[in-house]
């Protein structure tokens, strides 16, 4: 493990859902204080009470040091890192209410699926207080603050937008790693993004507009190669903006979703929710970067329409 002279103590979580609680109660367990926060107090109050529960392939239970509904809380009394986990689509919102946490020491991290979510905060917040994680584990919520993670891919990964923040990226890493939630630094994180979107761009939003959990969708002959096809259009649009994505990299989307379980995707769990989804920030910018490197994207286009057309409902 890398050393750093960043010692964060202070944790602040944006958002209560399953990804934002897992980890909450991570920087728990290790003993940081932690603050949650959500503007749905029902989601909140069983984080102090009986303390947050994950089950599955990762099994604790844990109290949080405090809840909040107010964004404004965390500036009037700032944490040293807050981890935002929050739906793409509310970043605009609460980048703005962030301002005024920026200050020398602090930072943020977008810890959500999404390509550019970082670039959203560091527009209202600046590069050097914004970091971008990769977040490899996946889990659907039993009930507010109780979480079942279905599977848990350590390590995790974080790398700062301005090279001055490497030190204390480092250091975050290393808080989370020793909270078991194993971490590691990286100059790769936009490759690292692109990678996990193309695979989100297929089977999250299948998943969405047909209702099937991934294992359904993997038996099926036709949506199997609508999968592919995605895919495939994918990776021409990463390589077409001169993002890596590996050599190997068709194949192992190919045997990784062979492997997918009975697992409701995050996309399929907002829209049987009736709240809006990230398909502009996963299948939205495929077709964003598509445009710019002139080349069609007609799964894409199709695919993030249908599932628009269900949001509108």
């Amino acid at each position: 493990m890398e050393t750093s002279n960043y010692k964060p103590t202070k944790f602040a979580v944006i958002g209560a859902g399953p990804v934002g609680a897992t980890v909450a109660a991570f920087l728990a367990k290790g003993g940081y204080d932690v603050t949650l926060c959500d503007v749905i107090p029902s989601l909140l109050e069983p984080a102090l009470e009986r303390g947050i529960i994950l089950e599955g392939v990762d099994n604790l239970q844990t109290r949080v040091t405090r809840v909040t509904t107010s964004v404004d809380d965390l500036v009037n009394d700032p944490p040293d890192v807050i981890v935002v986990t929050v739906k793409a689509t509310a970043l605009p919102l609460i980048a703005s209410a962030l301002e005024g946490f920026v200050a020398e020491g602090r930072y943020v991290i977008s810890w959500q699926n999404g390509i550019d979510t970082e670039l959203v905060l560091a527009e209202h917040l600046g590069r050097k207080n914004v970091m971008r994680g990769v977040v490899n584990y996946g889990c659907v919520p039993v009930g507010p603050c109780h979480i079942r993670i279905a599977f848990h891919h350590r390590p995790h990964f974080i790398q700062e937008l301005d090279p001055q923040s490497r030190d204390a990226a480092v250091g975050i890493c290393n808080v989370f790693t020793a909270c078991g939630l194993d971490t590691g630094h990286t100059d790769k994180i936009t490759d690292m993004v692109w990678r996990k979107s193309v695979m989100n761009s297929c089977m999250n939003a299948i998943c969405a507009v047909t209702r099937k959990t991934m294992i359904e969708i993997t038996i099926d002959p036709m949506l199997s190669d609508l999968v592919d096809a995605l895919i495939k259009e994918g990776v021409a649009v990463a390589r077409a903006n001169e993002f890596s994505l590996g050599s190997d990299f068709y194949p192992y989307c190919i045997n990784y979703l062979k492997n997918a379980g009975n697992h409701k995707p995050s996309m399929l769990q907002d829209l049987e929710a009736g709240r809006r989804t990230e398909i502009d920030f996963i299948n939205g910018k495929i077709i964003e970067y598509g445009a710019q490197a002139g080349m069609p994207t007609p799964y894409n286009n199709m695919i993030r329409g249908l599932v628009k057309a269900l949001e509108s409902k």
